[in-house]
């Protein structure tokens, strides 16, 4: 082979070894794109998925305790969220749904008070039970009147407390009594279980009949006392978004936290039943 052959050789080789040193860096520079590209895409659909904002929740008296643990965990999951509630008689919540007042989820100690919501149309989609609650008596620490059955609630001289007939835990006392054919005459009507309950924490009543989950609340301020026909009385709960949600993905994300096994199991460890 002549010298200048041997030239033409050596320069087609290196022209094809750069060839292919930039279809190499080419491919390289066209992974690391898709790859920057994927992860932009990701990362932009994380913040997509991040929850803010806020969310206002009417919930009956009973489940003051079980929600504010659940808004500590779903604040901490979600930074940037924040669930205001407002607690007392699912009666007078219902009420003020319907009049207008701004709310995005309502949980409501009994189906009926829960219709008030639904026949006006103010919630968006069908309510679902989430928990069930059973009565119990109340009495003084250490029980000093010996109230062991329903029966004795109804005992000269004794100071009861009942919720109002229009609340859900009113209703179902007086299912009870009905049930029992008993007759009783309490000494006041309160208009949510939580101040039936501070009656006999403050000692102005001798007992009130309560839900279980109150009285476990109540520490050793209280003792309860189950009775059987508590068992023809147990009130359902259901929750519902509300048609004006302001937030809906951050009022849905929270009665999904609600419902989930996280939140059930707060919600048992408060002594609700399962729906």
């Amino acid at each position: 082979m002549t010298r200048s052959a041997r030239r033409t050789r050596r320069m087609l080789q290196v022209a094809g070894a750069g060839a292919a040193a930039l279809l190499t860096l080419s491919a390289c520079s066209s992974s690391d794109s898709d790859s920057s590209d994927s992860s932009k895409k990701k990362s932009d659909s994380s913040a997509s998925d991040k929850l803010s904002g806020e969310v206002t929740v009417f919930a009956a008296a009973s489940l003051k305790e079980s929600f504010s643990t659940l808004r500590d965990t779903f604040e901490k999951e979600h930074p940037g969220t924040k669930v205001t509630f407002s607690f007392g008689g699912s009666d007078s919540l219902a009420a003020s749904i319907t009049g207008g007042a701004p709310a995005d989820v309502f949980a409501a100690a009994s189906p009926k008070t829960m219709k008030i919501v639904t026949d006006k149309g103010d919630a968006a989609g069908t309510p679902a039970t989430f928990v069930r609650n059973q009565l119990e008596i109340a009495t003084l620490p250490g029980n000093p009147d010996k109230v062991a059955s329903l029966k004795d609630l109804t005992k000269s001289g004794l100071k009861v407390v009942l919720c109002d007939k229009t609340v859900p835990c009113g209703a179902a006392a007086q299912k009870a009594l009905d049930a029992s054919k008993l007759k009783l005459t309490p000494v006041s009507y309160e208009q949510d279980v939580k101040s039936a309950l501070n009656k006999v924490v403050l000692k102005e009543a001798d007992a009130a009949v309560v839900y279980k989950t109150d009285v476990k609340a109540a520490g050793d301020k209280v003792e309860g006392v189950e009775f059987p026909e508590s068992a023809k009385a147990i009130n359902d709960y259901p929750i519902a978004l509300l048609k004006n949600a302001s937030d809906n993905k951050v009022a849905k994300a929270f009665i999904e936290l609600v419902r989930s096994a996280e939140g059930q199991k707060v919600l048992g460890e408060a002594g609700f039943l399962k729906p």
